[in-house]
């Protein structure tokens, strides 16, 4: 992200990407927010606001939990000697307890653990929003969008 002068602003708090897709494809009926185990060029990278987590998902590994599929981009000024990949299996930093409770929940009920949104809190570091649900079939999404564009119609009449 550059300013006008062409200066990369960086981010500080708030917003780093966002899976709008999420939510749409999939009923999530719960949230948990976890760090992530990042080096500190994906961390300066993230700053930068390059980060994609459409695809992402995640899965048990042991006892912990693995972000697979979320995209990181090259930081510009890192060093040509330590190789950067841009997909990798990151680590979910969770509590044990979080972390029983998603690999259970994953092996007994076959749910879908989706990032949802990528942002830095107020101390400066980053977490992952992930939700736990259910994939949605085709006559789901129709019910959503069916909703969805009756409640702009209802905004609209009430607008009026």
């Amino acid at each position: 992200m550059a300013d006008k002068k062409g200066h990369i602003r960086l981010i500080s708090t708030g917003q780093v990407a966002e899976n709008r897709k999420a939510r749409f494809n999939y009923a999530i009926t719960d949230t948990y927010e976890a760090g992530l185990s990042l080096t500190g060029a994906e961390v300066k990278s993230l700053r930068q606001g390059r980060a994609n987590i459409t695809d992402g998902y995640a899965t048990p590994d042991g006892n912990s939990i693995i972000m697979n599929n979320i995209t990181i981009g090259k930081y510009d000024s890192e060093s040509p000697y330590m190789p950067h990949t841009e997909k990798h299996p990151r680590r979910l930093l969770l509590n044990k307890t979080e972390i029983k409770r998603l690999i259970g929940l994953y092996n007994k009920e076959h749910i879908t653990i989706v990032p949802l949104k990528l942002y830095f809190n107020n101390k400066g570091l980053a977490k992952l929003l992930i939700g736990v649900g259910q994939g949605k079939n085709l006559v789901d999404k129709r019910q959503t969008i069916k909703e969805r564009e009756w409640a702009r119609q209802k905004a609209r009449i009430m607008k009026k």
